[in-house]
């Protein structure tokens, strides 16, 4: 009865023995680097599962799991911009004189391609657009407005064969429908362009003339500006380019005939001294 009891007391101590060694609850060991062999990676061991399907089994441990393979996240392309697409009217607002601009810039030809159909498109945008830059109109938004109908009307109506040039070189002003233009031998050689010539006191009068003097930079003493390209005809007046907004028509010359820049320009590398001047029609309102 002894020995069994010594025997039983023996197991006892084995069993509380092991479960020293190995210790309680449901804890997995921590894998150790050490415990690898040469070239082997270390045990894989899960995290303990959580919620309704984390209990083990009776008598189970902890359930390993194999470690889930990463799935790649789908690439994300970069967001595009819409191409927007291309104004059907070039960018440029339809003026109350579409129609007549259009029909007056075909007739003139040189700005590109136009409709005569009364309706802004993008053709005609650069058309108006290339035609008011060329003739200082401001602003240059392509817009068929007063300003470009009324300068267009005017170049589209001046008739060259009016003005007469014999052999030499004349320049030529209408000053009804305020434009010059330059005859050389009977031909144009400076296509018709705009003008402002006297105001209402200040009349350019008609007829023929020649320069007689000229100065590429000329002080206008009664009135305190300079005048550039200066090219002298008659009484105190000549052509020079403006010093104003040659478009502001209420207002004008001293009985000069003014002229943008780029065309005061031209007429100086075309007339000189001697040159024949002739002036016909009569500004409106002076």
């Amino acid at each position: 009865m002894l020995a069994k009891v010594s025997q039983s007391i023996l197991f006892r101590v084995a069993l509380l023995a092991v479960v020293g060694l190995v210790g309680t609850g449901a804890c997995a060991f921590e894998p150790r680097q050490d415990l690898a062999g040469p070239g082997e990676s270390p045990p894989i061991v899960a995290e303990p599962s959580t919620g309704a399907n984390a209990s083990p089994g009776p008598g189970q441990g902890p359930v390993q799991q194999p470690r889930p393979t990463p799935t790649p996240s789908p690439t994300t392309s970069p967001t595009r911009k819409p191409t927007p697409k291309p104004s059907p009217t070039g960018g440029c607002a339809q003026g109350e004189h579409q129609r007549e601009v259009e029909g007056y810039l075909a007739r003139l030809g040189g700005f590109g391609t136009v409709t005569v159909d009364g309706k802004q498109s993008a053709a005609d945008c650069t058309a108006i657009k290339k035609f008011q830059q060329r003739y200082g109109i401001s602003p240059a938004q392509g817009r068929a407005g007063p300003t470009t109908r009324d300068v267009a009307r005017r170049l589209a109506t001046t008739q060259t064969s009016q003005c007469s040039g014999g052999s030499g070189t004349t320049v030529c002003v209408d000053l009804t429908r305020q434009t010059v233009w330059v005859l050389r031998a009977g031909s144009v050689v400076m296509a018709p362009t705009i003008t402002r010539t006297g105001m209402r006191g200040f009349a350019t009068p008609a007829g023929t003339f020649t320069i007689d003097r000229r100065n590429i930079k000329e002080w206008s003493v009664p009135y305190d500006v300079w005048l550039p390209y200066w090219q002298h005809f008659h009484n105190g007046m000549g052509f020079h380019e403006t010093t104003t907004y040659i478009h502001d028509m209420s207002i004008g010359s001293h009985g000069c005939v003014n002229l943008l820049h780029t065309d005061a320009v031209k007429l100086w590398g075309l007339a000189g001294v001697g040159t024949r001047v002739y002036l016909f029609g009569h500004r409106a309102g002076t």
